[in-house]
This record gives C-alpha cells, sequence and structure tokens, in this order.
C-alpha cells in the first residue's frame, strides 16, 4: 500500500471533521491567554479544569479574526464592563477547524456576555460569603466616623484626573481638611498589591488621620477586575479606620464597595460627601451655640432673680443674727464682770494671806535646814580619823602617803605608824 504523506492525512482528518461535525458549537470554557496581534486578529487559549484537582483536563487554541474580534470585544465590554482576559469563564460560539499546517483550532464567531456576567457576580458573591464565614464583612462598616472628619488619607493614582478633582473640590469648601497621597496603581494587574501596600503605610501612622478614601475616576470600567479580589477585600473590611470607595463607576459595586464603611460613586462625590458632614458639623456646632447662649442667659436671669431672693433672705437673717449675737454679747460680757469681780477678790485675799504664808515656810525651811546641818555635823564626826582612831584602829604612813597595800612595802622602808595617842616608827624587814 502507498503511504501517505503528512498532508494528505491531515487533509483527511480535516475533511472526516468537516463532514462528520456540525458547523458550529456553543462552548463553555475558561480563557488562559488572550493575545492581540499587530495584525488585528485576536488568539486566544482555552482551558478546562477539574473541579476537584484544579489539574488541567483539556485545552485548545481559538482566534478571532480582525474584523470579528472589533465587533465581540466592545459588545463584550459594554455589556459586562471588562475585557477579554485570562481567568474570563465566557460562553462562545466556535466552528471547529482543522489546518494541514496550523493543526486544530476554534474559530470564534460569536460570545455571550450574560454568562460571563453571571460568573463574575458569581466570584464576587463567593468573596463576600467567604468574608462573611471568616466574621469580617462588616466589621468596618461598624466603625463610626469621627464628628469632625478633617484628616482624609487618600488612596489614587498621583497622575488619576480624579484625585486632583478630590483635592481641588476640598480645597475650595472653605473648610479644613489634611489630606495625603498614599500612591497606588489603580488598573492593571497590579491594583491589589499596591492598594494594600498603601493601606499598611496609612496604618503604620494610624493616629493621625481620621479616614481613608480609596478614589480612581475615570478609566475603563474592565480595570476593576483588580477591585474584586479577596485579599483587597480582606484587608478594607478589616481595617481600623473607616474606608470610603469613589471608584467611579455607577452601574455596579466592586467587592471593596460592600464591604467599605462608606461607598460613593465618584472622587467628587466623596469630596461632596465630606464637605457636606463637615458643614452639618459646623451647623450642629452653630446651633448649640445658638442653645449654648439662650440657655446661659436664662440661667443668668434665674440665678439673677434666685441672688435677689437670697439678698433679701440674707440681710434678714444678718439683721436677725446679729441682734442675737448682741444679746449673746451682752450676757457674756455681764457674765464675764462677775467672774473677773470673783477673781478680783480671790486674788486681793491670796495676796493678803501671803505674807503670813510666806513667813511661816520660811521659818520651816530655816529649821529643816537646821536639822539637816546637824545630821551633817554628826555623820563627819563619825566617820572622822579620830573616832576611827580612839576605837583601836591605826594609821600606817610611808614617805606621808597611807600605805593600804602591802605589797608596797619593801624591806628596809621606814614606816610611821599613827595611834589615837602618839606615833611609832618602824623598819620594815
Amino acid at each position: 500500500m502507498k503511504p501517505l504523506s503528512l498532508r494528505e492525512l491531515n487533509g483527511l482528518v480535516r475533511e472526516t471533521l468537516e463532514m462528520s461535525l456540525p458547523t458550529r458549537f456553543w462552548l463553555a470554557a475558561e480563557l488562559s491567554e488572550v493575545r492581540t496581534a499587530a495584525n488585528g486578529h485576536c488568539y486566544v487559549e482555552f482551558v478546562e479544569k477539574d473541579a476537584r484537582s484544579n489539574a488541567l483536563v483539556a485545552k485548545a487554541r481559538g482566534n478571532i479574526w480582525r474584523q470579528q474580534y472589533t465587533l465581540l470585544a466592545a459588545h463584550f465590554e459594554h455589556m459586562t464592563g471588562h475585557r477579554l482576559t485570562p481567568g474570563l469563564k465566557v460562553l462562545v460560539e466556535v466552528e471547529v477547524t482543522f489546518h494541514e499546517l496550523y493543526g486544530y483550532s476554534l474559530n470564534i464567531v460569536d460570545i455571550d456576555p450574560t454568562y460571563t456576567l453571571g460568573d463574575v457576580a458569581r466570584r464576587r458573591k463567593e468573596i463576600l460569603e467567604k468574608l462573611e464565614a471568616d466574621g469580617v464583612l462588616n466589621l468596618n462598616k461598624e466603625l463610626r466616623l469621627p464628628r469632625l472628619l478633617s484628616r482624609i488619607a487618600v488612596i489614587s493614582s498621583e497622575t488619576a484626573a480624579g484625585y486632583g478633582d478630590f483635592t481641588n473640590q476640598l480645597n475650595q469648601s472653605g473648610y479644613a481638611f489634611t489630606t495625603c497621597l498614599f500612591a497606588a496603581t489603580m488598573q492593571g494587574d497590579l491594583v491589589e498589591s499596591s492598594i494594600i501596600a498603601a493601606l499598611n503605610a496609612i496604618v503604620a501612622q494610624r493616629e493621625q488621620w481620621d479616614a481613608v478614601v480609596i478614589i480612581r475616576g475615570g478609566g475603563a470600567v474592565s480595570d476593576l477586575n483588580g477591585f474584586d479580589t479577596y485579599e483587597l477585600a480582606a484587608n478594607v473590611a478589616q481595617f481600623p479606620l473607616p474606608v470610603m470607595t469613589g471608584i467611579g463607576h455607577e452601574r455596579d459595586d466592586t467587592v471593596i464597595d460592600s464591604v467599605a464603611h462608606t461607598r460613593l460613586k465618584t472622587p467628587t462625590a466623596v469630596a461632596a460627601y465630606l464637605i457636606e458632614m463637615r458643614r452639618k458639623e459646623s451647623d450642629s456646632l452653630l446651633h448649640l451655640e445658638t442653645c449654648l447662649q439662650s440657655a446661659v442667659l436664662q440661667r443668668l436671669e434665674a440665678e439673677r432673680r434666685d441672688l435677689s431672693r437670697q439678698t433679701g433672705r440674707f440681710r434678714l437673717a444678718a439683721t436677725q443674727y446679729a441682734g442675737k449675737q448682741h444679746r449673746q454679747l451682752a450676757r457674756l460680757a455681764a457674765q464675764l464682770e462677775i467672774c473677773l469681780t470673783r477673781r478680783l477678790s480671790n486674788v486681793r485675799r491670796q495676796l493678803e494671806e501671803l505674807p503670813q504664808r510666806l513667813r511661816r515656810n520660811v521659818e520651816n525651811r530655816f529649821v529643816q535646814e537646821h536639822h539637816r546641818q546637824e545630821l551633817l555635823e554628826r555623820s563627819l564626826t563619825m566617820a572622822g580619823p579620830e573616832r576611827i582612831l580612839k576605837m583601836g584602829f591605826s594609821i600606817t604612813l610611808k614617805n606621808g602617803k597611807v600605805v593600804r597595800n602591802a605589797g608596797v612595802i619593801k624591806k628596809g622602808d621606814c614606816l610611821v605608824t599613827c595611834l589615837y595617842e602618839g606615833e611609832v616608827t618602824s623598819v620594815a624587814e
């Protein structure tokens, strides 16, 4: 049998596919790659993953030719707010083709945006359900806004027109606001990581700020994908300061809109909200000032009347008290006079008796001192040396000094012994 060439075999495969398969199929798959060539054609790759292991179970190339791509892409973006990007699940109408040189591929001729909308909504719902299961979905909403909302940390792109409109509106409001930009990427793949980094920078100085605003303003609706991630939503939901969003879209909410404290449409709407909060607080303060002035005037009038009444009462009470004290002083003066008279009489009587008492005391003291002197003289007489010698005792002298210890006497010492009558001289042997 004559062998087939590769081209002939591929041709048979193409003819077989064209004869055995219907012209078109509706295909549900996930986009894993989307690439637009310089010639305007769009090349994609479809994949199917195992629901449990997430492993690839099927893959196919797809083509959207330039003329068809322009129409389909515009319609898809208008309906869904998203560009055709990797990760989206799509429902497309395809033609199965097989080319001898390029092999198997799918030509995309139509796309159903409602299928993708349902998948985006499902993913948002899953994220919100996970946040609720984690117990953090409404944490930021439960924070209380400070009454004087003036220190605002802003997360936005430095070059965004929405940021300029926001700051200009605050500056022209007539109220004093303090703002600081924490720059972040507002579109593309870096939205999640850059906004989380900005939030972390604000947390490090949280005492300096009253609230955080995330503003975007303008730009394609398809660039909102970065605001629909679990990590970013979890950071916003658990942020310790109230977070306000003005991402610049009206048709639907992103996930961070759902978890933020306050969701507003645009940056200027956020600025208007902050200004309105300040205006209400200012009006409230003015109202309180008016009420306070009225209350103070009423209180002063009431106190004046009360003081007038109290003055009359005090004057009467003072008069009564003064009369009572005057009568009491008169009684005390009379009592004092009587007491002084009695005291002077007693003192006079004591002074009259004092010389006689003094004389008796002096005489008694002389008698006592005379008796004491006699006792001293008797004691001296009893303890005198003459009486001691008369009793038979003697006194031994050595060199004129009394000897009290025999150890001081040496052989040959001359000793004088004093007796009651006479002296005896001896030599120690």
